[in-house]
């Protein structure tokens, strides 16, 4: 189903609420609507944390599929999409531990289809750095600037402490600045 297809299923009268509740009822259209708003910044997520398009791919799938089978639980302490984010980078980490040291090296480079080579050999690199930050920090950072989630949104989506998320963020920021110092 398409986004199209998505909005025009949407009665006016549907709120969140009656989405959400629709939703946990067992609704699988509902749910449809209230994820499609979320996807692609969830896909963003579950790519970068992964490096790769494929794994990014499969993250994104078992989000979604935990997503579902979660609905009926979730209480709303935190936003539906910080809910979301929180379960689609625990995906993306999943599937990085899952993860074999035989991964076809095809699969390193998302943006290979780009036409502009700066622009290509600039993303390459920063992917490349990042992939090289270790994995809770990449996760936190990855939710803060692609997620463009708060501080206290990370805190709650990753169940750790305010104080935890600033410092993985300047340690991911640090090591990724090290890593990408000759691209000033």
């Amino acid at each position: 189903m398409d986004t199209s297809e998505v909005y025009s299923l949407i009665d006016e009268s549907d709120s969140g609420a009656d989405l959400l509740a629709r939703a946990r009822a067992g609704d699988q259209q509902a749910f449809a609507m209230l994820v499609e708003h979320h996807r692609d910044r969830l896909w963003a997520i579950c790519l970068r944390i992964t490096g790769n398009q494929h794994d990014a791919e499969d993250a994104l799938q078992d989000a979604l599929v935990a997503a579902w089978r979660a609905i009926g639980n979730f209480r709303g302490d935190a936003q539906l999409s910080t809910w979301l984010y929180r379960i689609g980078s625990n995906a993306a980490l999943a599937r990085i531990r899952k993860r074999s040291d035989a991964d076809d090296i095809d699969d390193h480079d998302p943006m290979s289809s780009l036409d502009v080579a700066q622009q290509v050999v600039v993303s390459d690199r920063i992917q490349e750095a990042l992939s090289q930050v270790p994995d809770a920090y990449r996760a936190t950072f990855v939710l803060r600037v692609y997620g463009e989630l708060s501080y206290s949104e990370i805190a709650a989506a990753q169940g750790i402490g305010l104080q935890t998320v600033r410092s993985r963020i300047s340690r991911a920021r640090s090591i990724l600045s090290e890593l990408l110092a000759d691209l000033r």
